[in-house]
């Protein structure tokens, strides 16, 4: 949760304005509250507005205090100091110092173009640090079948609930976020369909296959029906306080059965089961490329992508297989 009371007020202000006006998502305004109202302890630091030691945490400092003067006064320099002191402190990399440039470009965006409380943008000229391309990690098809099989055959008493929801990750590529909210009135069991609100609050439909209707099924067989906690009557997935499960009880379930069946639990995790149902539909499932960033809830072709590049049999095969392969002169 977002503690307003330690912003200033334009940080709020901001916060307000993508939430209702650009329909962002709790999660994202959070990410954006973060990445700013840490730039912000920052900047106390680089005016001196401060006194701290050198190996102290700049996130103690209290920003409540600042000004819309003291923002007037922000330069690129500032910014792209901040961004060093990211990479040298933390050891931030490219996709964070990425993603902490877009938030600052849409905060002072906010500040000087939309809302013209301050005369000078400093990201005008802000360049984004270039992200190096990483092939997505996933499983093989066979460790998929694997992992599946192991979490049928526990013997625990959420063996059910488990079950359905490593099946619903390796077959419908979905996120954790939408996993956890997914609510039982939001299956329609006669067209074997899901609806989930992903990312920017985007309603999409996602197709469940035999393997997900029957997971899902036996597991509404084993689901309490009394005890739930008043905001999860219509949760889909329970806790086992009979709450809507959490994201850190999913990532233990995907942490707990990546163990039991053997797989490095350092190189796989729940967002690497959402990239191998990506994956193994392109590489099984002929699936178009534009279908496939449907499917995922990808804003941008851009991202989906990445999936095209993962597969060398099927550029060997592609080659393989020209119609002039076998031409000899």
């Amino acid at each position: 949760m977002i503690d307003r009371e330690e912003n200033p007020i334009f940080l709020n202000d901001f916060l307000d304005y993508m939430e209702t006006i650009l329909n962002k998502s709790q999660n994202t305004v959070k990410e954006y509250n973060y990445d700013i109202a840490h730039f912000l302890k920052f900047i106390k630091c680089e005016f001196r507005m401060v006194n701290i030691k050198e190996d102290e945490d700049i996130k103690n400092i209290k920003i409540n205090d600042l000004g819309l003067d003291t923002i007037s006064k922000i330069e690129l320099a500032n910014i792209h100091a901040f961004l060093s002191y990211l990479k040298r402190n933390y050891r931030s990399k490219s996709a964070t110092l990425a993603r902490k440039t877009a938030s600052l470009r849409t905060f002072f965006g906010y500040l000087c173009n939309k809302t013209k409380q301050i005369p000078f943008n400093p990201t005008q000229d802000l360049e984004s640090p270039k992200i190096e391309k990483r092939l997505p990690k996933y499983l093989t098809l066979e460790d998929s079948k694997k992992l599946l099989e192991i979490s049928a055959d526990d013997e625990s008493r959420n063996t059910e609930r488990n079950f359905a929801i490593i099946t619903l990750f390796l077959n419908c590529g979905m996120r954790l976020s939408e996993l956890i909210n997914i609510n039982i009135k939001d299956i329609d069991f006669d067209n074997n369909k899901l609806n989930v609100i992903g990312k920017g609050n985007k309603e999409r439909t996602i197709y469940l296959n035999n393997a997900c209707i029957t997971a899902i099924k036996k597991y509404l067989m084993e689901r309490p029906n009394e005890g739930i906690k008043c905001m999860a009557k219509d949760a889909l997935f329970l806790s086992e306080q009979k709450r809507r499960i959490s994201n850190r009880t999913v990532q233990y379930i995907v942490k707990s059965e990546l163990k039991k069946a053997g797989l490095d639990i350092n190189k796989y995790s729940v967002h690497k089961l959402r990239h191998t149902a990506a994956t193994l539909m392109y590489k099984y499932g002929n699936v178009d490329i534009r279908a496939l960033q449907e499917l995922l809830g990808h804003e941008s072709i851009a991202t989906t992508q990445i999936y095209t590049h993962v597969d060398n049999d099927q550029i060997r095969s592609a080659v393989e297989n020209n119609p002039l392969a076998n031409f000899n002169q």
